[in-house]
């Protein structure tokens, strides 16, 4: 921490008598004007606001005062930015859905044929062990088996191409010019039936180019599926940019349990980690 930094949080405090940390957004960040200006309040002084409270309370609900079944859902593009989470999750989820671009990476893995699809080759071997940990914990772990492919997605405006093809194939077996942008049919079965049933849901990720309106199917199945259990008693947290954006897209917002407000400020918490914008009041 730089002197200056710790100055300016010492100027920030000057100007109150209390101090109440309400951005969740931010608690994952060591900031002055967030983290540091605690410093400068007693603990008589400092509190965490009404909002965080339940930030903190909801993540609570998924980790730690855990009902059961428990069931996760990982979804985006790359295992690499999601891989402490899913670690930290194969030891308290009962199963584990993986779906979106990490579909490929996985398939990948075991020498599938996955054409254009988003991959990332270097992290074959961590796929790998993921499942190996996933047998050792005894978590059942859920992976699309078929997928929604185009030749044709222009990624600028989220459409398909005039003139382009939209397939059914499985996940391995993804033909030379194509990609996989969403769950198939039978992957949606597969997660609907992975999340029947389940007490306490987390939902972390898209199944697929939802933003494209051709590809909402496996994110609105998992949605919908979702919606269903909560309304039947189950705890369901949604967090991440993406997972809130398809609630809010496919109205189901008011059909879950609770909506983060924080993208890597949740992922984090759901890592393990103490979050700086929280110790910094609780004094952790």
């Amino acid at each position: 921490m730089k002197a200056s930094q710790k100055e300016f949080a010492k100027t920030l405090a000057s100007y109150a008598d209390c101090y109440v940390m309400d951005a969740f957004g931010t608690a994952h960040r060591k900031h002055a004007s967030t983290a540091v200006i605690a410093d400068y309040f007693d603990a008589d002084n400092k509190m965490l606001g009404l909002l965080m409270e339940k930030e903190v309370q909801a993540v609570d609900a998924v980790l730690s005062n855990i009902k059961r079944p428990f069931v996760a859902i990982m979804g985006g593009s790359k295992v690499s930015s999601k891989i402490g989470i899913i670690e930290n999750l194969l030891g308290k989820v009962d199963k584990l859905i993986l779906c979106g671009g990490m579909t490929y990476t996985f398939a990948k893995a075991h020498n599938g044929e996955i054409g254009n699809s988003i991959v990332e080759l270097d992290k074959l071997d961590v796929a790998l062990g993921v499942e190996e940990l996933a047998k050792k914990n005894g978590v059942e772990l859920v992976l699309g088996s078929d997928c929604t492919a185009t030749n044709g997605l222009d990624f600028d405006t989220m459409t398909v191409k005039p003139g382009s093809e939209i397939i059914t194939c499985p996940a391995n077996k993804v033909p030379a010019g194509f990609e996989g942008v969403d769950a198939g049919p039978a992957s949606q079965e597969a997660f609907r039936k992975a999340i029947k049933g389940a007490k306490t849901i987390l939902w972390n990720g898209p199944a697929g180019v939802f933003e494209c309106d051709d590809f909402t199917a496996g994110s609105r199945a998992i949605g919908e599926a979702i919606a269903e259990a909560t309304a039947e008693g189950a705890f369901s947290l949604i967090g991440g940019g993406d997972s809130v954006a398809c609630v809010n897209k496919f109205g189901l917002a008011d059909k879950v349990s609770y909506i983060s407000t924080g993208g890597g400020a949740l992922l984090e918490a759901i890592e393990g980690k103490i979050l700086p914008g929280v110790a910094a009041i609780k004094g952790e």
